[in-house]
């Protein structure tokens, strides 16, 4: 008994717990995706790999995939770095609210805003009619084509590139724009030479992330995509799976290895891109303005207010009026407006229990995110070691690969995780518990590594000198001073898994329909008012989240000034 108590607490023995999780829920999946493309009943060979290559809808595909997530990189890069260098470098009003805007794209999910861009944009939405009403008739602009998909998951995407470049852009010294200036340089070629070059690695960096970002996106293609008959990797992965035939699933793997390949070829060009760029030595980050843009800034920030209007206040104006609408078609006007929409999708158990499937994943992610991604956290800072790291990377891998890769390979790992045994995991809740937490928690854990990153280890040392330790070191030091990014991270989590499609539409079961899949299969089936209501509310909920989360955040820097 006294043995197997020792072992119990021994540290060794946790070590190889974690890193036996770690092996089962991170790394086997991926295996047994990859090994279930070469498998058939002749045993190992690359017959699925010969049929799929040989195939002119492959090379289609293909095709159409390059075609989008490179014209919508192209779109985040040139948009990002735009509105990057005009907040961290000029002197436009407002840049709170500004960045506010900027976010909006990324926090509202990507198929919503699909659904909000067809309401304004389409035949029967509010700028067509809009247009008419002054005697305005021009061609509405069809979403549903390759054009509405790209332009879509570029302004999606953007706010990735803005989010890397920013702060690299404060962090560039002044002085060397100003030494190129009094040498003569113009502005441009100040820019050009010297800001640009030195904010290459956010810029690079944000762009391959929007690079990944349309691989995986699985929304806007199914949204704006599947009407027009245009498939990308990974609706065309879903659409195999959905039509079981007797080598479906062996040809989405091997549609999978292929759409893991690409996300490994563009992260690997990241890094030859980046390998010889060398970091900017200073960490401060200069909010002063350098461009005074004096007459000027007006004209740009009414250009500025334009392009948020037109990407995101009127497409949203719109869907929520379409919400209201009694007919689809009909026009905007107070008699055909009315509150049926939203009672037949509150009266539906299916809707109302697609909500409370929603919430309980994103909260029990949520929590199993907070206790397991900071104890990993802390002992990542504290001891690291070449076991932590790899088992970082481990961790990182689902969050990393497209989510539909990571759905087929959770289906192979899950189905009989031992030749012959089915647990019944594939086809319950439980499969989509598992995938979530292995496909967000990297989020927390990155989170929690930069909390504890700023918390000095001489300050745990202090407290254990002055007889504070164990439970007491965490409850009066440690958590006080990590709350703030453990509790970002979370709200990322929760949000990211409460609004979750890619994993959950191969996924999902009868009785666990998440809110994605939900709007999904109401705007598949033509309901496109019961999606817009549905739509409208979710947008909402997120509006209610980032409030409490603006609200308890401001609170807690008062609470904390007030300290001093």
């Amino acid at each position: 008994m006294s043995a197997i108590s020792s072992a119990f607490f021994n540290r060794q023995f946790y070590k190889i717990f974690a890193i036996g999780l770690i092996i089962i829920f991170f790394i086997i999946p991926i295996i047994r995706l990859i090994a279930m493309s070469f498998l058939s009943d002749e045993g190992i060979n690359f017959d699925y790999y010969y049929a799929i290559l040989t195939d002119g809808r492959t090379w289609q595909v293909l095709q159409n995939t390059l075609i989008v997530v490179v014209g919508s990189t192209i779109i985040s890069l040139i948009l990002g770095t735009a509105f990057a260098w005009m907040v961290a470098y000029t002197d436009i009003r407002m840049k709170g609210i500004v960045q506010l805007f900027i976010f909006l794209p990324f926090i509202i999910p990507s198929y919503i805003t699909s659904l909000a861009w067809v309401q304004f944009f389409g035949p029967a939405g509010l700028l067509t009619k809009l247009l008419e009403s002054v005697s305005i008739n021009l061609p509405s602009w069809d979403l549903y084509s390759m054009s509405g998909i790209i332009f879509v998951m570029g302004i999606s995407h953007f706010p990735l590139v803005y989010l890397f470049t920013v702060n690299v852009f404060r962090k560039i010294p002044r002085e060397m724009e100003l030494a190129a200036r009094i040498s003569g340089a113009t502005r441009w070629t100040a820019f050009s030479k010297i800001v640009f070059p030195m904010a290459l690695p956010g810029v690079v960096g944000g762009s391959f992330i929007a690079f990944l970002g349309g691989l995986d996106n699985f929304g806007i293609p199914a949204f704006l995509g599947t009407p027009a008959n245009i498939s990308v990797l990974s609706t065309y992965i879903y659409q195999k799976v959905i039509g079981f035939g007797p080598s479906a699933f062996n040809e989405a793997a091997v549609l999978s290895v292929i759409l893991g390949v690409i996300a490994i070829i563009g992260i690997s060009l990241q890094w030859l891109l980046l390998r010889k760029s060398k970091p900017i030595e200073t960490t401060k980050l200069d909010y002063s303005p350098r461009y005074h843009l004096g007459k000027k800034k007006l004209i740009a920030e009414i250009l500025i207010w334009l392009f948020f209007a037109t990407t995101s206040i009127f497409p949203f104006i719109s869907m929520v009026m379409t919400s209201f609408l009694n007919a689809y078609g009909l026009d905007f006007v107070p008699e055909n407006f009315s509150l049926k929409n939203y009672a037949y999708i509150l009266s539906r158990n299916s809707t109302v229990e697609s909500i409370l499937t929603s919430l309980k994943l994103a909260g029990v992610t949520t929590v199993i995110g907070i206790i397991v991604g900071t104890i990993f956290s802390y002992y990542r800072v504290r001891k690291p070691n070449l076991n932590m790291k790899l088992m970082e990377y481990g961790i990182t891998i689902p969050y990393a690969l497209p989510g539909m890769v990571l759905a087929l390979a959770m289906i192979f790992a899950w189905m009989e995780p031992i030749p012959g045994w089915n647990p019944g995991i594939y086809g319950s809740a439980a499969i989509l518990y598992i995938a979530y937490v292995t496909r967000f928690l990297t989020l927390q854990v990155r989170s929690g590594i930069t909390a504890f990153q700023q918390v000095d280890k001489e300050v745990e040392e202090a407290a254990r000198i002055n007889g504070t330790n164990g439970f007491g070191k965490w409850k009066r030091i440690m958590i006080p001073l990590i709350a703030p990014g453990v509790l970002s991270g979370a709200m990322l989590v929760f949000l990211s898994a409460l609004t979750e499609l890619t994993v959950s539409s191969l996924l999902y079961s009868s009785n666990a329909e998440t809110i994605g899949v939900a709007i999904l299969s109401f705007q598949q089936s033509g309901y496109t008012l019961y999606s817009t209501a549905f739509s409208s509310l979710i947008v909402g909920l997120i509006i209610v989240v980032y409030f409490l989360l603006f609200t308890s955040g401001a609170l807690r820097k008062r609470k904390v000034e007030k300290g001093k």
